[in-house]
């Protein structure tokens, strides 16, 4: 690989310029390899967030990004293969009755999740609430899973874009998360290197995404529909509504609670539509769109699947799920309909409680977060219970109250409500 100039390349960005497929493939694997120093690829994720990339920029860094790890190879599988990715938001349970469902339909889901920061939970935090279950898995551990149940849910190897790893943290302490070009190639570098022959997108808009913008969101969607289409892999993306939170739970125990209730062929309808529109994405992207996955929601098959993916991963299915040790009650102060419920205030609680985490290497608890016992358009009574928040820790309640205090609005008895679309879009 010929060298570049690390400061020249940073000063091209800086000035508009457009940057080659050479410096690009030389910055990223001089970075990850510890030739290019932390504050020049600070420097450089900068002038991207200000200057943007063209799509062949875009591109390029992608493809940079999974040179630089393993790429996991599923053709030989008995299956086709298709996986979803969340852009993360609060009560976002949806990968977990998703996976076995879909397997359940006879498509293989290997899906690689990560931990929750901040307000926005973790796929892995939750499933370790279940006793006994492991989130790594060796390759051969995958594969061999993905031949026999179908599906799994686990960390991402170490050998997936270790350069994604590492400039990751490097825009989380640089003001350089927002850039819709490193978005996009964080997510699609990690989701192409994982090997899928298929992948569905949930964009995530509102007030508990990372995008509040709708227009920002579509712009991130079509991006990565491109960079994955680039790269071979038939890629779908659904724009979906967060300024609501997901269901009735907010926390890690409480969410696979929820999920076990819409495997069981109940659950919120909220999670059941999502749930049942990634599905049929996921299905008709891996070619395999004449099976309806509501059927095997019925018929128990997708329970089925879900206890066989748990107890691959050392879990017991059927062991009770721990239960926080302090709860409080927040009650309706007056008569009348809930006609607004903030995703970010609720995700926030639930983070003060405990279910979430401010730095990488901090515990979260698994009994810990919020349910609602309403949603927008219900009516409530004084005195109703409109939240249950539950903690080991009592202390941290005063916090996690003062988050939901604005996170509300009860309306005058009567009032009309219209609940936004839950698919806001479609980008193909």
């Amino acid at each position: 690989m010929a060298e570049h100039d690390v400061v020249e390349v940073i000063a091209t960005k800086r000035d508009r310029g457009t940057l080659t497929t050479g410096q690009i493939d030389w910055v990223i694997d001089a970075y990850t390899r510890g030739e290019v120093a932390d504050e020049q690829m600070s420097a450089l994720a900068m002038a991207i967030l200000l200057n943007g990339m063209d799509r062949a920029e875009i591109s390029a860094w992608t493809a940079a990004m999974i040179a630089s790890g393993e790429r996991l190879d599923f053709s030989g599988l008995s299956r086709a293969t298709t996986d979803k990715h969340s852009t993360g938001g609060v009560g976002d349970k949806i990968t977990l009755p998703l996976a076995p469902l879909v397997a359940a339909c006879g498509v293989a889901v290997p899906q690689l999740s990560g931990r929750g920061l901040g307000h926005t939970g973790g796929t892995l935090d939750k499933l370790e609430s279940i006793p006994g279950w492991r989130a790594a898995l060796s390759n051969d551990e995958l594969r061999a899973q993905l031949d026999e149940v179908g599906a799994a849910v686990c960390a991402a190897g170490d050998g997936l874009a270790p350069a994604d790893r590492k400039l990751y943290a490097l825009r989380d302490v640089t003001g350089t998360v927002e850039a819709i070009p490193l978005i996009a190639s964080s997510i699609m570098s990690k989701k192409i290197a994982e090997g899928t022959g298929a992948l569905v997108l949930d964009v995530k808009v509102g007030s508990g995404a990372f995008m509040k913008d709708a227009d920002r969101a579509r712009e991130l969607a079509e991006v990565m529909v491109g960079l994955g289409t680039d790269a071979g892999v038939r890629t779908v993306a659904l724009l979906t509504d967060m300024s609501t939170p997901l269901g009735h739970t907010a926390g890690n125990a409480l969410e696979v609670a929820e999920s076990v209730d819409v495997l069981a062929g109940g659950g919120p309808a909220d999670v059941v539509e999502l749930t049942l529109a990634l599905a049929r994405e996921m299905l008709a992207a891996a070619g395999h769109d004449a099976v309806d996955p509501a059927d095997k929601l019925v018929d128990g098959s997708a329970m089925d699947a879900w206890r066989r993916m748990i107890r691959a991963q050392g879990g017991d299915p059927e062991a009770p799920l721990p239960t926080a040790r302090e709860s409080h009650v927040v009650t309706a102060e007056r008569d009348g309909v809930l006609t607004r419920l903030d995703a970010l205030s609720v995700g926030t609680a639930a983070w003060r409680l405990g279910a979430g985490r401010a730095r990488k290497e901090d515990p979260v608890q698994a009994g810990a977060g919020v349910r609602w016992h309403a949603r927008p358009g219900d009516r409530v009574a004084v005195g109703d219970p409109l939240f249950t928040l539950s903690t080991d820790t009592p202390e941290r309640f005063d916090r996690a109250l003062a988050a939901l205090e604005d996170g509300y609005t009860v309306s005058a008895p009567g009032t009309a409500y219209a609940a936004p679309p839950l698919v806001i879009d479609r980008v193909s």
